[in-house]
């Protein structure tokens, strides 16, 4: 599983997209929240009246 999340981290983005450490520190950790609600997505989660719960 380790695997496959670094292949979705780095697929198509070997190169840092922007210039200087900062801007891409908040890009990194933008699409990482991102891969990471979609993984959830994909395990159910769901918002409910007690909040967020995986069904």
């Amino acid at each position: 599983m380790v695997e496959r999340t670094i292949a979705w981290l780095t697929r198509g983005n070997r190169k840092v997209p922007y210039r200087g450490v900062t801007k891409n520190n908040h890009w990194l950790h933008n699409r990482i929240a991102a891969i990471n609600l979609r993984r959830l997505l994909a395990l159910g989660l769901t918002h409910g009246p007690n909040g967020w719960a995986i069904a």
